[in-house]
């Protein structure tokens, strides 16, 4: 598997990006400011990855951190939050926090295959509800909530001056999104806040980063497959077929070739729930027709 890198992508700015970008498999961010100091854009999902992602950091800043923001509260995003210095701020959305800690270490659970090793929750300590602003030295950090979409607590980091936004999993780059503890008919909105920032950078939460026109085309597609779910939705719900034989019934798409197409299942039981009020959601149903799909557990890459 090729090695994480953490790539200055502009100045005073890295991507720390973690291929193949799979499931567990997440980005980070480490802004730099003229002092030194810095603020780390989530942290990742296993020991060893988590003290990896600190070491790549030390290299570049020897000071010590302002603060850790989580762009959401998934386990791939937070399960490192234990390292960072005590006393370091973990900023957050305020239901990324009740979020941490309703769901617990759920996600080591129910995603095996890793050596987890230590991991221990630790919740954003520092919440805020529409927006907050940092400034690191002589560097403006906007934290922008746009859920719900990925989840209820999505988070965009947006560097005005550098046009360079860490979209956390509102942004997938090869990946399938995964929508269902957020909104199937909320995702266009948050991906429609990203355009208007009208960034030149784009770091993902999981895939490559993107620049220039690649931005615009990745909105694009993640767009289209939001449409793509909620048409797909409709058409089941009028024919009064379950998600999962919606999505037998569907067969080949535009989208079967992302990563973790077991995804869609998942996603149309929460747009059938959007579009149809009165129809229950169940997250344990969704996420075992999932691993129907999918054939069985999903091991993730170590």
């Amino acid at each position: 598997m090729t090695a994480p890198e953490l790539a200055e992508i502009v100045a005073g700015v890295y991507a720390y990006v973690q291929p193949d970008g799979s499931w567990m498999i997440n980005n980070t961010g480490l802004i730099t400011g003229s002092d030194g100091q810095y603020v780390l854009v989530d942290t990742t999902s296993t020991e060893r990855r988590n003290r990896e992602l600190l070491a790549a950091v030390e290299r570049v800043s020897a000071a010590a951190p302002r603060a850790l923001v989580n762009t959401h509260h998934h386990g791939d995003h937070t399960y490192g939050n234990w390292l960072m210095p005590p006393g370091t701020p973990i900023v957050g959305h305020v239901l990324c926090r009740e979020d941490v800690l309703n769901a617990g270490l759920i996600a080591s659970q129910l995603l095996p295959g890793p050596d987890y090793g230590r991991i221990e929750l630790r919740p954003p300590d520092t919440t805020f509800t529409d927006s907050m602003t940092m400034h690191l030295a002589d560097r403006t950090v906007e934290l922008l909530h746009v859920g719900p979409a990925h989840t209820r607590s999505d988070v965009l980091v947006w560097l005005p001056a550098e046009r360079t936004v860490f979209t956390g999993d509102v942004g997938f780059a090869g990946g399938q999104p995964f929508l269902i503890e957020g909104s199937v008919l909320g995702y266009p909105r948050a991906l429609e806040a990203v355009r208007a920032l009208g960034p030149e950078v784009l770091v993902p939460g999981h895939g490559p980063v993107r620049r220039g026109e690649e931005v615009s085309r990745l909105l694009d597609d993640l767009t289209s497959y939001a449409a793509f779910v909620t048409e797909l939705a409709g058409e089941g719900l009028r024919a009064g077929h379950p998600p999962l034989e919606a999505v037998r019934a569907a067969g080949d798409h535009p989208f079967a070739a992302w990563q973790e197409s077991e995804r869609l299942v998942a996603n149309l039981h929460r747009a059938y729930a959007e579009l149809d009020p009165e129809r229950s959601f169940d997250i344990t149903v969704a996420w075992t027709d999932m691993l129907t799909v999918h054939g069985g557990p999903i091991h993730c890459r170590a």
